[in-house]
């Protein structure tokens, strides 16, 4: 099994680049090796294809790609997982008759070269070799259960791409139906759809009741025993052999291990071929299983295995076989086989494994791509065992090492991994906040121990670290340094730098400074002095705090990274109200405004210096000066806006960061070159913080380091934060949709979360709307997030859906019931009659006070009178599920009486009256379980149930650092295709995404980060094919591991639907952008500021397939909510008239398309002067429609009176009527006939109306026809920043 998982970026499929690389049959990592190598002029290196020859089929060899810099366990790999190798588990190569070690590089190898030949000869099997080989085959031949998971939920790492492909293609075979733009957004769209069960291969196939073999058969080879039952309904007891797998003579009631010879018995080196052999239909019923298992998107059902999947917060109800739980008696017996009898095969030396791979050399890209893939495996091994850990210690189910001590202090050692938790158990943070402030601590010292991780310091290390949350605990867990737990010698300090007990003590061993510089150097952390207790100077290169420690391996380990930026003093004065104080005083400055500043100042010093220089310089000389600092500059500002636009990266990588600077100054001639060896910029991390200085000297530097502090803080209030306002409201950057895409533009931007409540109370306009609802809606699901803490972190595991239930009804439930009661099951309560069951006295009103007292104490924030009214409570109850890690039941969520699910698009929470109608409709349809359907028959009186919360998964912070390897390649790209090197740029990027794949693996939130990334410069590029395969892998890639209803999946989705538009695809791109709508609406609501651009391509996406009355409905909804966010007078507003005008035209209505054409041109002059492009465009297509309108209605004039006179009746709705209706610009109400109806009634006027409509077309000229679809593309910017 950990042969299998441990090489997933290994592996030897063309899937990850073959659709978008130009040589299609190369695999992945050798075809990036190709493209480099043939500029480095090593044709040597570059990869050739050998012939591997099979045991089972000597004729047929298998041809693979293998590239030199390859090592022979991966070609192994590639045998282990080709489709016509899947029996072979256990083996060794051989070349010309000689052993190949697994572990040296393909060049290594004497005589290996293109057409040679691998020999796969099988070996003896080990007991765990043959557990490994059993726990394959069962996968393989889809015979393992479902699996009961502790630490990653239901249906963790689902996709529903398929699903959505499904319904596109569906959709597409279909005419345009009406969308409702009215509807409730349906959660069953974040669920994958329920399909047929696989076909079955073996009835059952598990270990013996024999297993394992007693003393006297182990001696003679024999290691495990299996029984196996066929399709046909045989049994077979099945011995594993140190040579292979035969049938036994054992029965269920006798032991007789020896090989059978009667007409039963059977044997094979593999398990797979001695099943073809015993059931005369496992070929068959294989084959129908692989093609079962083929049907799906392979990225869809890759495993798992460099990072955590991500768990839905919706999951099916209880009854849905996708999460039934099938009878599988290995279930219980996969501890053993994957651990052996004794379980020490998954004990590992978590420290010695980490500080061994960092320790790797990193010379070569070669060495490198090992190391990083490596250590990017090893964490996510360590993160998932630490999760595991984590959750039983929480549960309590892991023995303390010191139970005499209170609760909080006590601390555990659970798979090699020592646990504590994130409180202050024994006082060390008494000054600062207690227990609150020991929980932000523990969050903070994760953060600096990726930044440590991520600047990967020579000969510094750090204890592999993770935090996680799980049922209102943090738990930390962190490997094992050698040495921590010995006790000092008398006199003896166990740490070397920083504070001892407290601040009382300061070490500082010379032996550590040098390491310790080059972190604060690049953390931007001033040398300064700090004082024990007394009195005694000690000058330190980081903060008290972090701590230094000489382990016993002789390793020099980085502790307490929790304050390597200093205090927001300014926050820290900022008077709070009597009673509402902060919590604690770990307000610590984010690292990214640090950096931030620290480029701010060096373009400062180099402004500077250029006046200097020009001062002294020729006008001449001057000018070219300034124009290369103006350079500098957009290059700065160019990578600022790059950032932006990612929505995963993440902005502290300080080493990258840093580069930057030099890469500014030595862009410059020699002769320009400015000199930065004057600029410093560092900050003191212990000002503020009860530091005494002595004498008057030292007191000097003091109130200088504090000023500078001072002047970050200022920074941040007075600069950053006014201008994220001011970029939001001139719609620079893009609206945050839920919490997680706001965390992570703040924290790019350098801006702590406490500052919500600043941001929401500047957000005071009708454009800002969505980001105040946005900050409100996280800083309600954050205090709930820590007043549910409160009363769940004593409560045993039986008891917490009681008090979810009873939480959210008070939250959430009271439309519905006013009072709810909570749901307590009495044997519980007997059960646990120490349990603290303080939630069950929680009322809607004492919710209510300690949500708002916690806003206005971490945030500063007054809610609004009445803000329970107000809420969106489907997206409320998204936000604290995943802030709590909660899997909730779908089901109709009654949050008002008479509603049915999410209540109305509007923001103040009221139900809609148009919604009845849609009920109704829905009833008869809607199955069970689904969210859109009617009110079930019996009422419940309360929102929420006990049952519907059915799992808690742990939310987890990890110390992972990036790759900085497939970065450097990817800007690399980036910069070739900027300056115009198409080809370097394009082979970069492909040796970029094979570093991502190789390094991360083929499913990670970073490789689906690559693929978006790709995508778009592939799209810029015009390769439209490569640029749909990259943003569909994205979309399943960031569905998988980032959630199924995600802010980058939505995003993914959009991308993929406008690619496909652009290839031409336009049918099956409406049904991709109609999910990511949904998806949309789930997440933040109707009316989202981007939402505009959205609904305005979807409309061009119509007028493209020709149903245009459907595409003027789209644009008059992307003009609805345009005119919401920026006022009908914009613009914005007036672009979309101006499109809407045009659609209008094309669907026969001629009187609305000038009223509104009229409209757009108006607001044009009087925004931008009648001398402008737009107003003069509008004016040119208003005497077009006003002619063409002329023109209809006295052609319509003189039918009606040719009718008159031939004596003929018709009923009085006029040709117009339709427009009438529809044009009033009301979006969803059911519109009059569109253009093609009432055929059978007026058969000469719908022949007139045609012939009329098909005359204005030729009058406008076809010219005018793609003008007005060019035009949302041209105009795009406007309504897209919109």
């Amino acid at each position: 099994m950990a042969d299998t998982s441990s090489t997933n970026a290994a592996a030897p499929t063309n899937n990850p680049v073959a659709e978008t690389a130009p040589a299609p049959d190369v695999p992945a990592d050798a075809s990036a090796e190709t493209q480099t190598e043939e500029g480095l002029e090593q044709p040597e290196d570059a990869p050739f294809l050998v012939k591997v020859i099979l045991p089972h089929d000597a004729s047929k060899p298998l041809e693979l790609p293998v590239s030199p810099l390859e090592q022979i366990h991966e070609i192994r790999q590639s045998i282990i997982e080709h489709p016509v190798a899947v029996q072979y588990s256990c083996f060794h190569l051989e070349h010309n008759g000689q052993r190949i070690n697994d572990f040296v590089q393909v060049s290594d190898v004497e005589g290996l070269a293109a057409d040679s030949e691998l020999h796969v000869v099988e070996d003896p099997y080990t007991e765990k070799e043959a557990r490994i080989h059993f726990i394959r085959i069962r996968e393989l031949i889809g015979a393992a259960g479902d699996r009961t998971d502790t630490a990653q939920g239901i249906l963790a790492g689902a996709s529903i791409h398929d699903d959505v492909v499904a319904a596109a293609a569906e959709e597409a075979e279909k005419d345009v139906q009406p969308y409702d733009f009215e509807a409730t957004p349906d959660l069953s769209a974040l669920l994958p759809k329920e399909l047929p069960p696989a076909p079955k291969t073996v009835k059952l196939i598990t270990l013996s009741q024999w297993n394992p073999p007693p003393a006297q058969w182990r001696q003679k080879g024999h290691l495990i025993y299996l029984t196996v039952t066929t399709n046909e309904g045989e049994q077979f007891q099945v011995t594993g052999h140190a040579g292979g797998f035969f049938v036994n003579n054992s029965s269920n009631a006798k032991f007789l291990p020896t090989a059978r010879t009667d007409s039963k018995g059977a044997s094979s080196h593999s398990l797979f071929s001695l099943l073809d052999k015993i059931s005369a239909s496992f070929s068959t019923s294989f084959a129908e299983f692989q093609q079962y298992a083929g049907a799906k998107e392979p990225l869809a059902t890759f495993q798992i295995g460099n990072t955590v999947p991500s768990a839905p917060w919706i999951v099916p109800s209880a009854a849905s076989p996708l999460v039934a739980h099938i009878a599988d008696p290995t279930r219980s017996q996969e501890t053993f086989l994957l651990g052996g009898a004794e379980n020490t095969d998954s004990l590992r030396d978590w420290n010695e494994e980490f500080q061994s791979a960092k320790e790797l050399p990193k010379d070569s890209i070669q060495d490198r791509v090992f190391r990083e893939r490596l250590l990017a495996k090893l964490y996510a091994d360590y993160n998932d065992a630490a999760a595991r850990g984590a959750v039983l210690v929480a549960r309590g189910e892991v023995a303390p090492l010191n139970p005499t001590e209170g609760k909080d202090a006590q601390i555990f050692v659970y798979n090699n991994v020592f646990f504590s938790f994130g409180a202050d158990g024994v006082g060390t943070f008494t000054s600062e906040g207690g227990d609150e402030a020991a929980r932000v601590a523990t969050g903070k010292d994760v953060l600096g121990v990726k930044l440590v991780n991520q600047l990967d310091i020579d000969g510094l290390y750090t204890p592999g670290t993770v935090v996680v949350d799980y049922l209102g605990k943090r738990i930390v867990g962190q490997s094992i340094v050698p040495g921590i737990f010995k006790q000092p010698e008398p006199g003896e300090n166990q740490i070397h730098y920083g504070a001892v007990d407290g601040k009382d003590i300061v070490a500082a061993d010379d032996s550590f400074a040098p390491s310790f510089e080059k972190l604060a150097q690049a953390l931007r952390v001033k040398k300064h002095a700090v004082w024990d207790k007394d009195n005694k100077r000690f000058d330190l290169e980081a903060s008290v705090e972090m701590k230094g420690l000489l382990g016993t391996d002789g390793r020099k380990y980085v502790l307490d990274l929790y304050r390597i930026t200093p205090l927001d003093i300014a926050w820290m004065e900022e008077t709070s109200p009597e009673g509402a104080e902060y919590p604690h005083r770990m307000t610590v400055l984010r690292p990214e405004l640090v950096e931030a500043l620290g480029k701010q100042k060096a373009r400062d010093f180099v402004s500077a210096e250029l006046v200097k220089r020009g001062a002294m310089k020729k006008q001449g000389e001057e000018s070219k000066e300034e124009k290369s600092d103006d350079k500098a500059e957009e290059k700065t500002e160019e990578k600022t806006e790059e950032k932006t636009e990612k929505p995963e990266e993440k902005a502290e990588e300080a080493k990258a960061e840093g580069v930057e600077i030099t890469e500014e100054k030595e862009e410059k001639p020699d002769t320009d070159r400015i000199d930065m060896s004057g600029f410093k910029f560092a900050l003191n991390p212990d000002v503020f913080s009860g530091q005494v200085p002595q004498t008057d000297e030292e007191k000097e530097e003091m109130a200088k380091d504090e000023q500078e502090v001072r002047d970050a803080c200022t920074y941040l209030r007075d600069t950053v934060i006014p201008a994220l306002i001011k970029d939001l409201n001139e719609s620079d950057i893009s609206f945050p949709m839920d919490g997680r895409s706001l965390t992570s533009l703040l924290h790019r931007r350098g801006i702590n979360l406490r500052y919500l409540g600043k941001l929401a109370s500047l957000s005071d306009n009708t454009r800002l709307e969505c980001f105040r609802e946005v900050c409100v809606r996280e800083i309600l699901a954050r205090s709930f997030k820590h007043v549910a803490a409160k009363y769940l972190k004593t409560l045993p595991l039986p008891l917490t859906s009681a008090c979810f239930s009873h939480l959210f009804n008070c939250l959430l439930g009271t439309g519905l019931n006013p009072k709810p009661q909570a749901d307590i099951d009495e044997s519980y309560r007997t059960l646990f009659s120490e349990a603290d069951l303080a939630f069950e006295k929680v009322t809607p009103e004492i919710l209510r006070e300690e949500i708002q007292a916690q806003a206005l104490q971490r945030f500063m924030f007054t809610l609004p009178d009445s803000w329970w009214n107000q809420i969106r409570h489907l997206q409320l109850l998204r936000e604290i599920s995943l802030k709590l890690g909660l899997q909730i039941q779908i089901k109709k969520f009654a949050f008002t009486k008479g509603a049915e699910t999410e209540p109305a698009p509007q923001t103040n929470g009221q139900q809609p009256q148009a919604e009845t109608s849609s009920k109704k409709k829905n009833k008869k349809k809607s199955r069970d379980g689904s969210p859109s359907s009617a009110p079930s028959p019996i009422v419940a009186p309360h929102t929420f149930s006990p049952d519907d919360f059915v799992n808690v998964v742990p939310i987890i912070k990890d110390s992972c650092p990036r790759s900085a390897l497939a970065e450097e390649a990817l800007e690399a790209g980036r910069l070739s295709i900027y300056q115009n090197q198409r080809k370097l740029g394009e082979d970069l990027l492909l040796e970029s995404l094979s570093l991502h794949e190789q390094i991360y693996g083929l499913v990670h939130p970073e490789v689906a980060q690559m693929y978006h990334t790709l995508s778009q410069l592939y799209f810029q590029l015009d390769q439209k094919d490569a640029a749909v395969e990259l943003a569909k892998k994205a979309a399943i890639v960031s569905e998988r591991t980032v959630g199924l209803d995600s802010a980058e999946t939505v995003l993914n989705y959009l991308n993929l639907s406008l690619f496909l538009h652009q290839r031409g695809d336009s049918k099956i791109a409406l049904g991709y952008a109609k999910h990511a709508l949904g998806i949309w609406k789930v997440i933040y609501g109707p009316d989202h500021p981007d939402t505009i651009t959205t609904i305005n391509n979807y409309a061009v996406m119509l007028q493209s397939i020709k149903a245009y009355h459907e595409s003027r409905r789209w644009f008059e909804e992307s003009l609805r909510v345009c005119e919401r966010v920026f006022g009908r007078q914009s613009i914005n507003s007036a672009t979309l008239l101006f499109q809407l005008a045009q659609a209008l035209a094309l669907d026969q209505d001629s009187k609305a398309a000038v009223d509104r054409m009229r409209e757009s041109f108006n607001i044009f002059r009087a925004s931008l002067g009648p001398d402008d492009k737009n107003t003069k465009e509008a004016e040119h297509w208003l005497e077009q429609l006003t002619h063409n309108a002329v023109s209809i209605a006295k052609q319509a004039k003189d039918l009606a009176a040719r009718r008159a006179r031939a004596g003929y009746k018709f009923a009085p709705t006029g040709l117009v009527a339709p427009a009438g209706v529809s044009g009033s610009g009301v979006a969803g109400k059911p519109a009059a006939a569109p253009s093609g109806t009432g055929v059978d009634g007026r058969t000469i006027d719908e022949l007139v109306k045609y012939i009329e409509g098909s005359d204005k077309k030729k009058g406008s000229g076809g010219g005018k026809k793609r003008t007005g679809r060019g035009n949302p593309k041209r105009r795009g910017g406007a309504a897209g920043s919109a």
